[in-house]
């Protein structure tokens, strides 16, 4: 069973950074992609960043400049360093990673964990 641990969420102030890392267990043949996504309350859950295996990024638009994911593989860990945090960050930020087991792709999530940015 695959699992993914996510921590570094808490409460930061507007214009503050968090750091939030997200490591994968268990027992598979590798891990494709890794991202993080986000849910508001009353809106729906968005991506925000997502690496590839090879390393290539992609950023939602309204954290681009602001926010910068990375992985390490030996450690099959997900990090995500937000910067110059908004208010219009808070949300609860989950973590997803494509894992291939004995040669099939799925999708599994963390239990997300909580970022609120005070004004």
């Amino acid at each position: 069973q695959v699992r993914l641990m996510e921590s570094g969420g808490g409460l930061v102030q507007a214009g503050g950074s968090l750091s939030l890392s997200c490591a994968a267990s268990g027992w598979f043949s590798r891990i494709d992609g890794m991202g993080w996504y986000r849910q508001a309350p009353g809106k729906q859950r968005e991506l925000v960043a997502y690496i590839r295996g090879g390393g290539a990024t992609d950023y939602a638009d309204s954290v681009k400049g602001r926010f910068t994911i990375s992985r390490d593989n030996a450690k099959n860990t997900v990090y995500l360093q937000m910067n110059s945090l908004k208010l219009e960050d808070t949300a609860v930020y989950y973590c997803n990673a494509l894992v291939v087991v004995l040669m099939k792709s799925s999708d599994y999530w963390g239990q997300g964990t909580q970022v609120t940015v005070s004004s």
